[in-house]
Order: C-alpha cells, then sequence, then structure tokens
C-alpha cells in the first residue's frame, strides 16, 4: 500500500504564491507518474499537472499553464506544484495521485490518492 500526504494549502490572497507538497511512503515511487488535481467546490475533479517520476517529463493543463509548475524531489520521495499570481478560481481542494503512466489527466490511471490540501485565495 502507498500513501500519499499533501501539504501546504492554506488561505492565501489573490496575487500571492504557494506550494504545495505531496511526500510519499514508499521509494518504489520511481515507477509512478504524479499528478496533481483540483476540486472545485460543487464542481468535478479535474487534472493540473504531472510529472513522470523518473524521467522528469512534465505536462500542465492548459487552463493553468505559465502559472502552475511540477517538480520532485527524489532524494524525499516528495512532489511538489508551485502556484504563482493565485486568483480566486484557483480555491480548490488540492489532490496528489500515483499512476502507471499517461493518460496523466485521466483519474482512473491513478491507483493512489492523497486526502488532499486546502487552497482558499481570497480577493
Amino acid at each position: 500500500q502507498v500513501q500519499l500526504v499533501e501539504s501546504g494549502g492554506g488561505l492565501v490572497q489573490a496575487g500571492d504564491s504557494l506550494r504545495l507538497s505531496c511526500a510519499a511512503s514508499r521509494r518504489t515511487f520511481t515507477t509512478y507518474t504524479m499528478g496533481w488535481f483540483r476540486q472545485a467546490p460543487g464542481k468535478e475533479r479535474v487534472f493540473v499537472a504531472a510529472i513522470r517520476w523518473s524521467g522528469g517529463t512534465t505536462w500542465i493543463a492548459d487552463s493553468v499553464k505559465g502559472r502552475f509548475t511540477i517538480s520532485r524531489d527524489n532524494a524525499m520521495n516528495t512532489v511538489y506544484l508551485e502556484i504563482s499570481s493565485l486568483k480566486p478560481e484557483d480555491t480548490a481542494i488540492y489532490y496528489c495521485g500515483a499512476a502507471r503512466g499517461p493518460p496523466v489527466d485521466v483519474q482512473s490511471q491513478y491507483l493512489y490518492w492523497g486526502q488532499g490540501t486546502q487552497v482558499t485565495v481570497s480577493s
């Protein structure tokens, strides 16, 4: 069983930056593609970004391209999501997941999920 723990969310103001973290419990994460999804109030969970753990290949949703950056630290078994120029519409619960591989924007590809971290952006 693999456990994922997100952290770094909180209440921020529009225009601020934030870095979310997702710590994985097992070293075998080198075999997984890691992704971030978000779910806004009353809406479905949608893809935000993903990174191939071993190769560093990244995918970013068009809606957040230019503001969101995904990275990883293999030594720390952690994946990061950096968000800049936060907007009120970025308010959501952000979830980290582990997938076997592409397509990275499909939730059913993900085998494990974290509990989520709340990001609230005030205007």
